[in-house]
């Protein structure tokens, strides 16, 4: 009896120790995403600083036309390969229409047209409209953008 309660307690360390370690692993990915997105040139970092409220900006951070920005001053904003679409992305992995950017009063979101190749959001594949928050990456084909919000419209830090 004794040796099955020092087994069970074993494997309830092992556990504990890996439901840490992999929550510890999510919080250092989060942490190295957030520091990549304000990796920023001066120029970059300037124009988000410059955005006013209701604003936001998508900044090409991999990808073709590495450092491109595209502001969201709309309510509506069209990304795909066709000319007449708001942000043009002129590459075969974008569809014609590809992802919209919705803007509600303050807040933003994505929503993925039923492109052929998807759009992600911070590596995942968007189903549906997905929320934006400050640094989040949103890749439209090659193309990897970050995402910045207006600095007047951030939630306060507690």
């Amino acid at each position: 009896m004794g040796e099955e309660v020092n087994a069970e307690n074993r494997a309830r360390r092992a556990d504990n120790t890996e439901v840490r370690a992999t929550q510890q692993f999510r919080d250092d990915l989060n942490s190295m995403i957030r520091a990549k997105a304000t990796d920023l040139s001066v120029d970059e970092r300037e124009a988000v600083e410059a955005l006013p409220s209701g604003a936001a900006l998508l900044v090409v951070r991999r990808g073709p036309d590495l450092g491109a920005r595209f502001l969201l001053d709309q309510d509506v904003t069209v990304a795909g390969r066709h000319p007449a679409v708001d942000i043009f992305l002129d590459d075969v992995t974008v569809s014609r229409r590809h992802a919209e950017f919705h803007r509600r009063g303050t807040s933003f979101s994505v929503v993925d047209l039923g492109s052929l190749n998807g759009t992600y959001c911070d590596g995942e594949r968007i189903d549906g409209e997905l929320a934006l928050e400050d640094g989040m990456e949103v890749q439209v084909g090659k193309f990897r953008f970050t995402f910045f919000g207006s600095r007047f419209d951030l939630p306060a830090e507690g």
